[in-house]
């Protein structure tokens, strides 16, 4: 009689019978987090994106899982900031090399600027052929207000200490140096993100530097050609591929207690008022791919 049949009563067992299940027979377990959303703090209340402040716990916690194989990252992301970016990539890898655990990335619909950044924390990058991956550049985008307060009859008075501390005011004409200290700016975080693209992919990158870093982003498929993705697979057939049919995988959250479930119930109906403006900043985000 194999080990499935004389455990199969365990299966029975509610709440842990499975779990008891899988370490009598030494299941196969890979971990799986997902990173859907925008990176970064969102909203006039600055909650709501992937940071690494509530992602902690739950990375940690998936590297830590019992008779694990791999770590799964479940990629829906179309960016966002750059520094949640570094910081939770940097903690992937960080575990990954302190625990010696392979970790393989899955992006969904979208895993495109930080989205991508994230992806290639992992060892290996597998995607559908009609994911959107890359978009490997920085912006920075606004709006200026000049000629409608002086329509509208507006009088903007700003003081500051400090000859630069207003600079990219939108509601003052756009002066040269501030438009040349931003893109030095944006120069310097684009070649940190390529940079890590290329320390963490390698030799695999095979499209041509100024395409490849240009911003533009392609189809999961026309990915592989280029080197960004090692190929079509979803999470699951990939895992049960690598694992074994019988491989687990656990979808490993960041827990909730019961004051904040309350609170976040309770106060839904105001709450999108408040944050309105994240919630324009993320459409926009999603918008550009086109979802």
């Amino acid at each position: 009689m194999t080990d499935s049949k004389k455990n199969a009563w365990l299966t029975r067992v509610p709440i842990i019978g499975q779990r008891l299940a899988d370490r009598m027979e030494h299941t196969p377990t890979v971990a799986v987090l997902r990173l859907s959303g925008v990176i970064g703090q969102m909203g006039s209340m600055r909650r709501g994106g992937l940071v690494l402040s509530e992602l902690a716990e739950p990375i940690e916690k998936a590297f830590k899982l019992p008779r694990l194989k791999a770590v799964a990252l479940a990629i829906n992301s179309p960016g966002g900031s750059p520094v949640q970016s570094s910081l939770i990539a940097g903690r992937i890898r960080a575990l990954a090399e302190e625990h010696e655990v392979p970790v393989y990335a899955f992006c969904e619909d979208v895993a495109a600027s930080g989205g991508y950044w994230l992806a290639c924390a992992a060892d290996e990058i597998y995607a559908d052929g009609a994911s959107i991956v890359g978009s490997i550049g920085v912006i920075s985008a606004g709006f200026g207000f000049t000629g409608l307060i002086e329509k509208i009859g507006v009088e903007r008075r700003v003081y500051s200490a400090g000859d630069r501390k207003a600079q990219l005011d939108p509601f003052q004409p756009e002066d040269p140096k501030d438009i040349r200290h931003l893109k030095g700016l944006q120069k310097d975080l684009h070649e940190q993100f390529t940079g890590y693209v290329k320390e963490r992919r390698g030799e695999k990158l095979t499209g041509a530097e100024k395409t490849l870093f240009s911003g533009d982003f392609w189809s999961g498929r026309a990915g592989v050609d280029m080197g960004l993705v090692d190929g079509v697979a979803d999470l699951r057939g990939k895992m049960r591929e690598v694992y074994g049919e019988k491989v687990r995988l656990r979808l490993v959250t960041q827990p909730r207690s019961w004051l904040q479930r309350k609170f976040s119930m309770e106060n839904r109906a105001d709450r999108w008022a408040r944050d309105l403006v994240g919630v324009v900043e993320e459409r926009a985000l999603w918008n550009r791919y086109g979802l």
